[in-house]
């Protein structure tokens, strides 16, 4: 069997013998009360979720919900950097949360390696990765990057108000993971699809939201395809022919591994560049001392990390527990709000304010435990360099319509709309 047609067995025998895992109801709706009734998929909790945090870390710390089949929202940093680095009770087997479960045997590899991995597997898929974001690798692609910025507010020349978001936040990973996988770049709206599909899609019904996946695999097995027919210097023809326990991966752990990257690795820093954004031009002070003070960016951008974390990871309890105070079930969703961690006033001086000069910053944006984010320094040189850019082009920025701006709802959150007014206010 060629390489090709191994990896197409795969895909359709995934799909035939798909394992039935377990469904929930889909529920939505007003919350009623968030101690008892979170839902992190609302529209209030995606317009501002930090009121609702702050409460819920004085008043009910670890919140329930019964929506989704069950799951817990811890808020106080402690609390979620202790399931982070529990491993022997929490699995990352799945880490959205929706109303459907995966079956247990899906561990320790998961659907999406080594993201969706548990110890021992976990350490040795990682390792995988590694070298294709140190930071040396990283740096080459600094150049690239920068020039597209360029590109891309070269034709916003002469627009008075743009949208910063769909217009330049959101093309500039999809551009630097296309390069990466070796996808073509104009394939980036399909990106756009994939990532609302997977990220913001979690209330859909079970059959609709396989049947959105199977177009995302579908286009990967498409590239990877390519890839085995044409092989060139990429992460995807690195990861076709890479070993594992002196073995080819598994055609499952190659798409899955794919997966992930092309949608954490577009969602999280087009969110992260499109909140600083957001940031900069509702603070004017902000702005101008940047401007004027180009070398406190990365400070500020650290800053900008821990105030708006964009990420939230999903874990499932193992087996029935009582766990500091609550008695949880298993395969209770755990949501990781790292978000909520950054800005626990216990680990925080000043939690609620954005501090642009924040010297000691231990934030937890790219995450805690062994999941952190391998992208970070990938998702750091991105938000470092699309920042560096618009301020140097676009000194003068302020928000058009404050009420226009949206945000994404789900896990991954950061302005999905974002007019700005360029020029003087």
């Amino acid at each position: 069997m060629s390489v090709d047609d191994r990896f197409a067995e795969d895909f359709r025998k995934g799909r035939e013998d798909r394992p039935p895992g377990t469904r929930s109801e889909v529920v939505t709706g007003p919350v009623s009360d968030w101690t008892t009734d979170f839902s992190h998929v609302e529209d209030e909790w995606a317009g501002d979720p930090y009121p609702i945090q702050d409460d819920l870390r004085e008043r009910c710390p670890i919140a329930r919900t019964e929506r989704f089949g069950g799951g817990w929202l811890p808020t106080r940093y402690e609390d979620v950097a202790a399931i982070a680095y529990d491993t022997e009770r929490f699995s990352s087997r799945a880490i959205v949360m929706s109303n459907f479960r995966p079956p247990r045997d899906l561990a320790p590899i998961g659907g999406s390696p080594p993201i969706s991995s548990d110890p021992p597997f976990h350490h040795d898929a990682r390792k995988l990765l590694l070298p294709a974001f140190t930071k040396t690798a990283v740096g080459r692609m600094e150049a690239s990057t920068r020039a597209y910025c360029h590109a891309l507010i070269d034709g916003l020349a002469g627009q008075p108000t743009v949208d910063a978001a769909r217009d330049y936040a959101q093309y500039i990973p999809m551009r630097v993971i296309a390069d990466m996988l070796g996808f073509p770049p104009e394939d980036g709206p399909q990106f756009r699809e994939f990532v609302e599909n997977t990220l913001e899609g979690v209330n859909l019904p079970p059959e609709e939201r396989m049947a959105r996946m199977d177009r995302l695999f579908d286009y990967l097995l498409a590239q990877i395809r390519d890839h085995v027919d044409n092989p060139r210097d990429d992460l995807t023809t690195y990861l076709i022919n890479a070993e594992l326990y002196g073995n080819k991966l598994q055609p499952s752990h190659v798409s899955g591994t794919m997966a992930l990257l092309l949608i954490a690795g577009i969602d999280t820093t087009w969110s992260a560049i499109g909140a600083s954004l957001w940031h900069l031009a509702k603070t004017p002070a902000d702005r101008e001392r940047l401007v004027a003070e180009p070398a406190l960016l990365p400070t500020a951008m650290e800053e900008f990390l821990r105030a708006y974390a964009p990420v939230t990871m999903a874990r499932l309890v193992k087996d029935d527990m009582h766990w500091q105070g609550v008695d949880m079930r298993a395969d209770d969703w755990i949501l990781l709000s790292f978000p909520a961690a950054n800005r626990d006033p216990a680990q925080f001086d000043r939690a609620g304010e954005v501090v642009i000069d924040r010297e000691v910053n231990r934030h937890a944006a790219f995450g805690l435990g062994i999941h952190r984010c391998v992208g970070s320094h990938l998702a750091r040189m991105e938000l470092r360099v699309a920042l560096e850019v618009w301020l140097e082009r676009i000194p003068e920025f302020s928000l058009a319509d404050p009420g226009a701006v949206t945000w994404a709802a789900g896990q991954v959150r950061g302005p999905r709309t974002l007019p700005l007014r360029i020029g003087p206010a």
